[in-house]
């Protein structure tokens, strides 16, 4: 009878053993990966009980361990986080005016685990509540304030008490686990349906300050004219004046001079300019006057004796 061959299960259990420790390995491979977590310098790590309650922070960069299947890991950032307003809704200021803001904040995670308890599982969600405690706050110093405060004098005065108002709110009974750095006014401006009634009045009231100058410019011209008119009839009265005194002077001297001059202005006033007037010399008396002066015919008598 022949004996049994041993040789043929030697190579099925050496298959066997390596297929097992291959296992093994790969095994050992699948539970390290799920056991091992990287947490970015950037971020928190939030290590999760079967996906509910937060069992551990970490707040260390590197790589971590958990364990496998039963727990999970979610991640929030520690970045300085900006919120920026996106609403167009206006806003009243205290004189009744319909106004437009735009404003940001600057925020960051302070406390993970106050942040996952009392707010959310992301930013965003902290983003949508802290957008609604914002514009509250807003609103409420706007109310109180002018237009004129608002992007003048009382600006600074209504960012810093609404960054106050913000920063009490998230410290309330059950924190937020965040931190309010810094809020900003960027714009406060007249909302879009009274836009254009408002430029108009504007217009109106720059044309009736234009109006009212140009007017007081008017007068203020009338009476410069008029002072200059009268100090120029003045003068002009002086001078003819004067000018008479002077022709007085000068004809009582010398009666012929007088009819002489008196000739040239009456030929003077009674030839135009362009006109062509024909005269005879001899039936003249100008030009007699000027052939003939006054004493020139005594001068040979004189010269005879």
């Amino acid at each position: 009878m022949a004996e049994p061959n041993n040789n043929a299960s030697g190579p099925i259990s050496i298959v066997g053993t390596l297929g097992f420790i291959v296992t093994t390995v790969v095994l050992v491979a699948v539970i390290l990966a799920s056991s091992l977590f990287v947490v970015d310098q950037r971020q928190f790590g939030l290590v999760k009980q079967f996906g509910g309650k937060v069992q551990r922070v970490i707040t260390e960069p590197g790589l971590h361990l958990k364990w496998p299947l039963m727990q999970d890991v979610t991640y929030l950032d520690k970045r300085l986080l900006t919120l920026t307003s996106s609403d167009t809704d206006p806003v009243l200021t205290a004189e009744k005016q319909r106004v437009v803001i735009d404003w940001y904040v600057r925020w960051r995670i302070a406390n993970p685990l106050a942040y996952v308890q009392n707010v959310g599982q992301d930013e965003i969600t902290g983003e949508m509540q802290l957008k609604r405690v914002v514009r509250n706050a807003f609103q409420e110093e706007i109310n109180r304030r002018t237009l004129q405060e608002l992007i003048s004098s009382k600006r600074e005065e209504v960012m810093g008490n609404v960054k106050q108002a913000v920063a009490a709110a998230v410290k309330s009974d059950k924190p937020w686990g965040i931190e309010i750095v810094d809020v900003r006014l960027t714009r406060a401006d007249y909302a879009e349906s009274i836009t254009a009634s408002v430029y108009q009045r504007m217009q109106a009231e720059r044309e009736r300050v234009a109006n009212e100058l140009r007017s007081k410019g008017d007068a203020e011209a009338m009476q410069i004219r008029a002072e200059a008119d009268s100090e120029a009839e003045r003068i002009r009265g002086e001078g003819d004046a004067e000018a008479n005194r002077i022709y007085a002077d000068a004809f009582g001297k010398d009666p012929g001079f007088a009819k002489f001059y008196r000739q040239l202005d009456a030929w003077r006033a009674s030839i135009g300019k362009g006109d062509v007037l024909v005269i005879d010399p001899a039936n003249s008396d100008f030009f007699k006057d000027m052939l003939h002066p006054p004493g020139a015919g005594a001068q040979p008598e004189a010269r005879k004796k």
